[in-house]
């Protein structure tokens, strides 16, 4: 929590603001008891009408005062919370921006979005209250006190016991209540998870009939996350009548005491009305401090999983020194690259080491879980490897940033991912200043141009959301357009064509080699068919290389290699 209230300094002008007009308001208060005192112990009890009236006046001017600062307090404070939780919102997804995917696999997407949501939303509700309630509270509960004492001393004493009688129910409910609310942040990541799958995953559930199960499944963790919550609101909700009551038999005593010391001599009647007054004011500024401990331990809770995001530092990071290569070609090597992803007891690739160049397709293939996707997701440096050396240019890729780093590259990822907007804002999404002409061309190129123009507006035609009123070879048309309108040195292609007609695939492949006759092409493929023309094909097969070679040296050369494309074609066909 500390380390998050740094993010309050833009704003301590705005701060001490509140706190003067907090300041102004609590002696406002504390004053009208003392005239109300005065107006009866002197105005009703001499029956003088001109200083009743008088007296009256100017406790409705402190009155009027009172309630301006409050809520000008109130306004600032509002302003202040509120962008205080907008500048952690963008600090916090600017940190996550630049995560590598290893810190994305150790957090989970579920709770990074709870935690850039509804944590902070905790942190800012409790930062407006305490902007308040930490002035207000402290100085009602000391003014009160030094103004009961003002009124009678020994009177005073009864607060002696109550005091301490509520600070060890405040201490008692709270030290109950924090675990619990740490609890139902961990329990709302949970909920959110199991949500998300469940919309993300409709088709397939759907498909398997598993809408029950999954109904079942959001049940169970609503119904964990219903129960935490009562049982924290129970133990909360217990300290309020606990607090009415002390006040109560307070207010009870007081009169009781009161009654008697005025019976005595001792006091009047207008000064126990406002030692009854400051006495209920003491205990009211403590049921404010009391509401700042209900939030503070969910606050807290929520702080610390923020500042767990905000304290992890990426693996990947720029070096402090960049090296740029003297001539941009895209040749890029790998030497003995080894890679595991975290807690993998084996490693995803093993040892590899080739060379692929501009003007010349590398294909890649393998059977599942070969290593054909980690191979091209170290080339971005999404991961980085565990041994060995990728160099671009003869330049290893940790001594580039990774801004100049991925400003080579053209990539067209496994599931096609696409943004909510036309088809023209998705393709631009490669190269923002892309001209109209940029924009059609690299959709022909992508065998895309042909369905965007049968769409009602055409380039202009929005898409849904993830691109869900398109097919799965649209929306991988779609992608591959988004990265050839990049001109990029090197393009990466993971396994892009899977959803694409033979025909299709192979006018895709001809447009493609024609318009990358300066560019390092990967591509990796599950079909022998996409990879049958490529000037090199890398073989995978559990994480090392098999064979390295075009078609026909493969054929004669690696057995892995035969295996995968006698299971594909025919005898003919190979022939």
């Amino acid at each position: 929590m500390k380390r998050l209230i740094r993010f309050i300094s833009p704003y301590r002008s705005l701060t001490y603001l509140v706190m003067g007009f907090l300041f102004l308001q609590v002696l406002s208060d504390l004053f009208l008891p003392t005239l109300m005192s005065t107006i009866v112990d002197t105005g009703v009890a001499k029956g003088d009408i001109p200083f009743i009236l008088k007296t009256g006046a100017i406790m409705l001017l402190v009155a009027i005062l009172g309630i301006s600062c409050s809520i000008t307090a109130g306004f600032f404070s509002s302003k202040i919370a509120g962008r205080f939780g907008k500048t952690m919102r963008e600090r916090l997804f600017s940190h996550i921006e630049h995560f590598s995917l290893q810190e994305f696999d150790q957090m989970g997407t579920a709770t990074l979005i709870t935690r850039t949501t509804n944590d902070i939303t905790q942190i800012q509700q409790v930062l407006m209250i305490m902007l308040r309630i930490m002035v207000m509270a402290p100085l009602m509960c000391i003014g009160g006190i030094i103004m009961a004492v003002f009124q009678d001393t020994k009177l005073s004493m009864v607060f002696i016991v109550i005091i301490p009688v509520l600070i060890l129910i405040i201490f008692a409910v709270i030290r109950k209540a924090t675990p619990l609310f740490q609890a139902i942040q961990k329990k709302v990541d949970q909920l959110n998870l199991v949500l998300r799958e469940g919309l993300t995953g409709i088709r397939v559930i759907r498909a398997f009939n598993r809408v029950k199960k999954e109904q079942n499944r959001f049940e169970s963790a609503n119904n964990d996350l219903m129960q935490t919550s009562i049982k924290v609101n129970r133990i909360m909700g217990s300290m309020y009548p606990l607090m009415m009551l002390i006040m109560n038999l307070s207010s009870i005593s007081i009169i009781w005491f009161g009654g008697l010391r005025i019976d005595a001599g001792h006091m009047q009647v207008g000064s126990l009305m406002a030692f009854l007054q400051y006495a209920m004011m003491i205990m009211f500024s403590l049921m404010m401090a009391t509401m700042m401990f209900v939030f503070i331990p969910r606050a807290t809770a929520s702080a610390k999983r923020i500042d767990e995001v905000l304290q992890l530092t990426p693996v990947i990071h720029d070096p402090e020194e960049f090296q740029a290569p003297e001539t941009k070609k895209g040749v890029i090597e790998f030497d003995q690259v080894t890679f595991h992803y975290p807690g993998a007891e084996k490693p995803a690739i093993s040892n590899l080491t080739f060379t692929a160049e501009p003007g010349k397709v590398t294909a890649i293939i393998g059977g599942t879980g070969a290593g054909k996707t980690s191979l091209l997701n170290l080339i971005p440096r999404f991961y980085d490897p565990d041994k060995g050396e990728i160099r671009i240019d003869g330049i290893p890729i940790q001594n580039m940033t990774q801004e100049e780093l991925r400003s080579y590259i053209g990539l067209v990822p496994q599931k096609s991912v696409l943004f909510t907007g036309t088809a023209t804002d998705n393709i631009r999404y490669g190269k923002e200043d892309a001209s109209e002409d940029e924009v059609k061309h690299a959709a022909i190129i992508a065998q895309a141009a042909e369905f965007i123009e049968e769409m009602p507006e055409k380039y202009n035609s929005m898409l849904s959301q993830g691109g869900s009123n398109l097919s799965g070879g649209q929306k991988q048309r779609l992608a591959i357009a988004r990265a050839l309108v990049r001109n990029a040195l090197i393009y990466l292609f993971d396994d892009s064509f899977s959803a694409l007609d033979f025909k299709t695939d192979a006018k895709l492949r001809a447009a493609l080699r024609a318009e990358t006759t300066n560019s390092t092409v990967f591509i990796v493929a599950q079909r022998v068919t996409t990879v049958l023309d490529a000037d090199q094909i890398i073989v995978l097969n559990e994480g090392e290389i098999s064979g390295i070679g075009t078609h026909h040296e493969l054929m004669e050369s690696c057995e892995v290699y035969r295996e995968i494309v006698s299971s594909q074609l025919s005898e003919e066909e190979i022939a």
